[in-house]
């Protein structure tokens, strides 16, 4: 019969025609076999160890045969599985589920999740980097325009559009499902900015009606500037404000709100600050890309557009990162969420009942959580806004050619996104360690330590002028570099520890406060504290005459704001601990 083979699984003959079929089998043998697979049945309860063929003596009479060599006995673990507690036996014996194996300590689902949304979250602040360097360029270094420019366009354009996509993103999060609304709002800012360097900047000299706000300036006096440049300059500012969207809508509303509804808590808190190291590569690699291209126009021949040139090599990246971030989110919902633990599953849903703007704006407004939560999203934008204008100003008077403007902008992101790393690292400690209030309070800390330093060297840039020289610097120069490292240090602050506390509050919270909250407070909210603080920058320019005289009184506003924003983080960690011991007591 040749030589016989080892049995795997149950059993294995030397040959076809030596296996013998049922009906050859005796009649006892038979009922021992449904015998067997009864008991077999139960010993597949879950147990700590059992032996995979103990309980089956009767199987082991009847397979007996010439030609058949059995297998060893081998032990069967049972452990918990990925989506309950019910454990699962490891093992490949009949319709055993198979022991997953663990990647530094983590299932292998989490990771299908995190690693996926991780590459997502690297390719938008990618772009965001770029676009956020280049809208300042374009309004800041803008022929008949200033940093004077940015609080005008805060208030008066940034603010109502704003205000406009949220009452339009309300309304289609009614009737589209949640692939379909992140599509239907991700595409239109890919085409736009596509076509903005490659349709719009090169008509500008037939777009800008330059020749009549030149008239309108003269006739209307310098007081109105600011309005003016807007209506001088509107496919700049119309890129500064989409520029301004892709970091509220984008970031916050599609990425935050996609992992929030993926992600359980416990998975938020051991990576939700590592997402961040991925994106601070990004930032690092695209202050790399912006100087690149900064300076590219050296390498060009006379006669040619520098500033098109990079343009059109920024915004190209710019397109295919948003093209990445779609086809990365379309993969996920087909092979990655349907097969994968989420904090709905296991809940029942309520029915979606169809809410109004105005009437969403009201259920939000009963939350004393939902109020701190938009305190600290409006108490940053206020704050970083009341030193960021007077800086950037500083800027244009120190880098007035715009590649230089640019390039020195890349350094800047560069820097911000090394810093950022490291703070990621430290992150998880202090998430670990301290818990959420206190990663909730070490931001504006941070900003108002550094703020104060900033107001200082303005307030006293006279008296430090000798010893500045002494080391070669002017005062402009040096409050260039000090206002710079005030922003490095509050934004990596924000990313690496404002950022996941904001968006860690929203996953205790039921579903329809989390969809049309979150819309609410990233949409309204943000652009509402940068065009807040840039109302009280216009009201103190118009009462003490210029920006510098109101100095000293925007450090005592500042005060005030972050003892409001310290006040409602405290609220909000102890809020966020009640609801989380909740959910951890009730269960899905």
């Amino acid at each position: 019969m040749g030589t016989p083979r080892v049995a795997r699984g149950n059993q294995r003959w030397s040959s076809p025609r030596a296996r013998p079929t049922r009906a050859q089998w005796p009649a006892k043998a038979t009922v021992a076999l449904h015998a067997s697979r009864k008991e077999h049945a139960k010993a597949a309860t879950p147990i700590a160890t059992t032996s995979a063929f103990a309980p089956l003596p009767a199987r082991q009479s009847v397979l007996r045969r010439p030609g058949f060599v059995q297998e060893q006995p081998r032990t069967i673990r049972a452990r918990a599985g990925p989506s309950d507690n019910k454990p699962v036996l490891a093992g490949s014996a009949g319709d055993l589920t198979p022991e997953p194996k663990y990647f530094l300590g983590v299932h292998p689902n989490t990771w299908k999740k995190i690693l996926p949304l991780g590459l997502m979250f690297f390719c938008i602040l990618f772009n965001y980097t770029i676009l956020r360097d280049t809208k300042d360029v374009l309004v800041v270094t803008a022929p008949g325009s200033g940093a004077e420019i940015i609080p005008f366009l805060k208030t008066w354009v940034n603010l109502p559009l704003a205000v406009g996509f949220t009452v339009l993103y309300s309304k289609m999060s009614n009737v589209l499902s949640r692939e379909a609304l992140f599509y239907a709002v991700i595409f239109p800012f890919i085409i736009f900015f596509g076509a903005f360097a490659f349709v719009l900047y090169p008509m500008i000299e037939v777009l800008h009606p330059t020749e009549f706000c030149q008239k309108l300036l003269e006739a209307a006096g310098p007081r109105f500037l600011g309005p003016i440049s807007i209506l001088r300059n509107w496919t700049f500012c119309l890129f500064y404000v989409m520029a301004e969207l892709w970091g509220s809508v984008v970031v916050s509303v599609l990425f935050w709100g996609f992992a929030n509804q993926i992600t359980t808590v416990d998975e938020a808190k051991q990576f939700y600050p590592l997402f961040g190291l991925g994106a601070n590569v990004a930032l690092i690699f695209s202050g790399r890309a912006v100087v690149y291209f900064s300076n590219v126009r050296a390498k060009l021949p006379p006669g040619v557009d520098g500033w098109g040139y990079s343009l059109r090599g920024m915004m190209s990246m710019v397109v295919a990162g948003g093209l990445i971030v779609a086809g990365t989110y379309y993969l996920m919902n087909r092979f990655v969420v349907p097969n994968v633990e989420t904090p709905d599953k296991g809940k029942t849903k309520k029915k979606k009942e169809y809410m109004s703007v105005g009437d969403s704006i009201k259920f939000l407004a009963k939350s004393a959580y939902v109020r701190s939560l938009a305190t600290l999203v409006v108490a940053y934008g206020i704050s970083i806004n009341l030193v960021e204008v007077t800086w950037k100003g500083k800027i244009k008077a120190q880098f007035p050619n715009p590649n230089d403007y640019s390039s020195f902008m890349g350094d800047f992101s560069t820097a911000t996104g090394t810093v950022t790393f490291i703070m990621m690292l430290v992150s998880r400690i202090i998430f670990r360690k301290y818990g959420w209030t206190v990663a909730a309070l070490i931001t504006p800390t941070v900003l108002l330590v550094t703020g104060i330093a900033f107001f200082t060297l303005v307030l006293a840039s006279g008296p430090l002028t000798p010893a500045l020289a002494a080391i070669g610097m002017t005062p402009l120069l040096a409050a260039v570099y000090v206002g710079a490292a005030q922003n490095i240090f509050s934004k990596s602050a924000k990313y690496s520890l404002f950022d996941p506390c904001k968006e860690m509050a929203y996953i205790p919270l039921d579903e329809e406060t989390k969809v049309k909250g979150k819309a609410a407070i990233d949409v309204i909210c943000n652009p509402l504290g940068k065009s807040g603080g840039a109302l009280i920058q216009q009201f103190l320019i118009v009462g003490f005459g210029s920006l510098a005289a109101s100095t000293p009184v925007l450090a005592v506003v500042l005060f005030a704001i972050v003892g409001a924003w310290l006040k409602s983080a405290s609220f909000l960690g102890t809020q966020f601990n009640e609801l989380t011991k909740e959910d951890e007591v009730t269960g899905p």
